[in-house]
């Protein structure tokens, strides 16, 4: 437990991350998988993306939360783990529902492809302490409502202050083989100008990706020369989200 003191209130913050399993179930018929499942009404104009719900599957409480890492139609799913077999009974539920639906389970690699394709930044990969949220794109996710937090004088500088040097943009290569896996260094215009952050396969896509802090003044459509171990091979600059970018595969 932590205690802290905020603008006059005492809070308790406790962690309970161990007391619960969870899983993640996204794609198209996502909705259509868990409907039968489920005691409340999930579409989504009763349970909107961002809302979070306390459902009964197999007679287990859950909390559902209309989120997604993937892009694409789902829910994260906490189960408790003080009744011992609830996360398999919830799980084993699930699977049995969806298979005949083409559910399969899948790993973090199939999340890293996907969340690749829709921009969704990880930390440690295209975001860290080094960089700040107008950089990586991610402006639109700080309130500044709020009139006290750490770094908000900060972001209020760097907001007044323009267009940043370098902005996060995504790279592609039409050989998926070709994966980036971080550090290569970046050349626009025969001049070294960055180096790769992260990367991956898109199989969606067809392409291999790869994300790094350029230059404000490159453009969409523009190339890049990435160094792999010694040879440079040509890559194609996105400012845009590489797959649905108007999220209606997540909004519906």
């Amino acid at each position: 437990e932590k205690i802290a003191e905020r603008e006059g209130f005492e809070v308790v913050i406790t962690d309970v991350s161990e007391e619960y399993a969870v899983f993640g179930i996204w794609g198209p018929r996502a909705r259509e998988i868990m409907a039968p499942l489920t005691d409340i009404d999930l579409s989504h104009e009763a349970f909107p993306f961002g809302g979070s719900r306390e459902v009964s599957i197999a007679g287990v409480k859950v909390r559902m939360v209309r989120i997604t890492y993937v892009g694409e139609l789902g829910w994260e799913i906490y189960i408790p783990r003080k009744v011992t077999d609830a996360p398999l009974k919830v799980w084993q539920t699930i699977l049995d529902a969806g298979t005949p639906l083409g559910l399969i389970p899948c790993g973090y690699r199939a999340i890293e492809s996907l969340r690749l394709e829709k921009g969704y930044r990880a930390w440690g990969g295209e975001i860290s302490t080094e960089r700040n949220p107008i950089e990586a794109g991610l402006r639109f996710a700080v309130s500044m409502k709020k009139e006290r937090f750490l770094g908000r004088d900060a972001l209020v500088a760097l907001t007044a202050a323009g267009e940043p040097a370098k902005q996060l943009m995504a790279i592609t290569f039409d050989d998926i083989t070709r994966v980036p896996i971080g550090k290569e260094p970046i050349s626009y215009q025969g001049e070294v100008v960055a180096q790769m952050k992260s990367g991956g396969q898109g199989f969606t896509i067809k392409k291999s990706i790869g994300y790094a802090y350029l230059p404000s003044h490159i453009s969409s459509g523009e190339s890049v020369e990435v160094e792999f171990f010694g040879e440079k091979v040509v890559g194609l600059v996105s400012r845009e989200t590489l797959f649905d970018p108007s999220n209606a595969r997540v909004l519906h």
